[in-house]
Formats: C-alpha cells, structure tokens, sequence
C-alpha cells in the first residue's frame, strides 16, 4: 500500500494540467555588461569574485546585497544604485567570524524579507521592529566546501547583523538534501512564512534540487513533506543535474519560481516555473537568461536570478560567469523586458 508520503511525493512530481506561461517574466535584453565585479584589491572581501545578487528598493534608493570571494570563503557585501544599471560598493555588511563555528569560513547573506509582487520595486519589511535576513555558511574554507547550514539573521539598519542559530540542516533532511543545503529565499504570505532553498544530495557528483520549510513564528520550521518542489528534468533538460538558487514571487493569484537550471553538458541558465501555490510547480519551457556567445561576459553561466519591477519595467539580475585567458571571471550583470 502507498504511504501518504508517497503519494505527496507522486504529486508534486507530476505535471500540472495546463503548460506554464511565461508571458510577463520575460527580460530578453541584456546590458551585456558587469555592474558588479570582483575588486581585485588584496584583503578585500570580494578581492576573486562576486555572486549571488540580491536586489530591493530602500529609502529612495536601490540596494543589492551580493557575495563576495577572497579564496578563503564566502562574505557578504551591499552596492546601491540610482538607475539600476549603474553600481556603487558600499563594502563588507556581514563578514566571517574566526570565533564562530557558523560563520569562520563563510557568511552568505542571500536574501532579506521584502514585498512579494512580481510588479514590485522589492520594499523591504520589518519583523518586530527588524529587518530579517536569511543566510548561508559553508563549514570549511574554500569555494563552497561541506555541508551548509541557513539560518535568519537580524538588523536595524542593514549594515550590522546578529546572526541567529540555524534553523535547517542538511543532517536533518531527507536524501535529496543530505549533503548540505544551499541559497534560501523568504517569503511572507497571510501569516506563513516560507523558506526556498536548494539542496545537493551527495558529497561529490551530486544533484542539486529546491524544498521549502514553513514558518509561523520564524523559530520553529518544518520541511515540506513533498520536498523537493523543483526537481531535475529529464535526460537533455536545462535542469537535468540542478534546479537552484529560488527567487520566489508573487503574480497576481500565481506564484513564480525564478531559478536556475544546469544541464548534463555543465550550462547554467536562469529558468522559471509557476503555480497556484508555493508547493507546485509547472516549469516553463522557455529558458529566461541564456548564456551568451563566445567572448560574452556570461559565456558560461547566466543564473542566479533575483528579479524586481521598476516603472513597469522587469529587471532580472543574474550571476554572469565567462573565461578570459582560461581564467573564470564572475560577475553580476542584468538583464530586463525593455531595450537599454
């Protein structure tokens, strides 16, 4: 006989009737260049590369939090911008901690509580008076080395951060995630919270997949029981291997899964699906943000999406990757629905 569990899992695994329509999430025009770059400068934070873009609209201002990567760990740094399309570094907002079992190699600060509306221009909220962030952290030095762990962490002002305990681990999951867990993205909705991320089931050669947890108090999650909501396609999909890294909004009555996928032949592109609630996805077929062509600053990956609407205009922001010299050079770039 089929355990409930089964039946969930069989569920959520099926196609949804009906095909998912992209209309509305589509930003086919490109900048075709890097707003955020590593800085090269020795002892900076993001001295390698940065990643991971988070953008959000602030007292009259854009804001973006991204990832910065010195060759020992993941650190987290905010740029503004008054366009969109030009950035200023405002440095290091949540930096590594040598005396933290959390925090002494990474500290990756991916996504801050904010409006849910697609259309929106990404205003932030407050809880109790704070803002609420969700973060990442690697246990050992490196580029993503060992099992990650989220967690919440708090501020009044955005610039100084009290990093909570985590509240998921990968130890406490299922297979698909045993192996440690990766970029999370928060959510409200009539009181529920909601808690994105993706996870890699195994240590090396692994598949990486997207769950959700909810919340109605912020302390005490509980996992999906369907997990994963976003899973690999089949053989010669765009997410065969991985279905990554959640942006997760709001569209009228239908929820929007930004997020990326990665083929067998090693391409990461950002992709999309919707559904009628935060647990099932249809996967549309169109790919959003697409590599580009020989010599292109995301020749080898566009992904990492983290999209907002400004004066009806829809920016989708992305983790742009290429080799120049045989050397990886990342970098965030943006594209969105209108011409430059």
């Amino acid at each position: 006989m089929i355990t409930r569990r089964e039946l969930l899992a069989a569920l959520a695994a099926a196609p949804m009737a009906g095909a998912c329509n992209p209309r509305g999430l589509e930003t086919p025009y490109k900048l075709g260049r890097l707003i955020v770059s590593g800085s090269g400068h020795e002892g900076a934070f993001d001295r390698i590369a940065v990643d991971c873009p988070f953008v959000f609209y602030h007292h009259r201002r854009f804001w973006m939090t991204y990832l910065g990567f010195d060759g020992i760990g993941y650190q987290t740094g905010l740029a503004s911008s008054n366009d969109l399309a030009d950035w200023r570094s405002e440095g290091a907002i949540l930096k590594r901690d040598p005396a933290s079992p959390i925090a002494r190699y990474n500290i990756a600060l991916n996504w801050i509580l904010r409006e849910n509306d697609l259309g929106s221009r990404g205003r932030l909220r407050k809880v109790g008076g704070r803002y609420v962030g969700v973060y990442h952290a690697y246990p050992g030095a490196g580029f993503e080395v060992g099992p990650a762990v989220i967690g919440l962490a708090w501020s009044s002002n955005l610039r100084d951060w009290k990093v909570d305990e985590p509240c998921l681990r990968a130890s406490d999951g299922a297979a698909w995630e045993k192996a440690g867990l990766y970029k999370p993205c928060l959510v409200e909705d009539s009181g529920t919270y909601y808690l994105f991320y993706n996870a890699k089931n195994l240590p090396t050669h692994w598949r990486e997949q997207t769950g959700v947890a909810t919340s109605r108090d912020l302390r005490s999650w509980t996992r999906y029981e369907a997990n994963p909501i976003l899973r690999n396609g089949p053989a010669g999909s765009p997410d065969e291997r991985f279905a990554s890294d959640p942006c997760v909004l709001r569209d009228g009555k239908r929820w929007v899964f930004f997020y990326f996928g990665l083929d067998s032949k090693g391409v990461a592109r950002d992709l999309a699906a919707t559904g009628p609630d935060p647990f099932h996805a249809e996967k549309c077929s169109q790919v959003l943000i697409d590599v580009g062509p020989p010599g292109s600053i995301d020749s080898t990956y566009a992904h990492k999406p983290s999209v907002i609407t400004y004066e009806g205009v829809l920016y989708h922001f992305y983790c742009a990757v290429s080799k120049v010299n045989g050397k990886e050079v990342r970098g965030i770039s943006v594209a969105r629905s209108k011409p430059w």
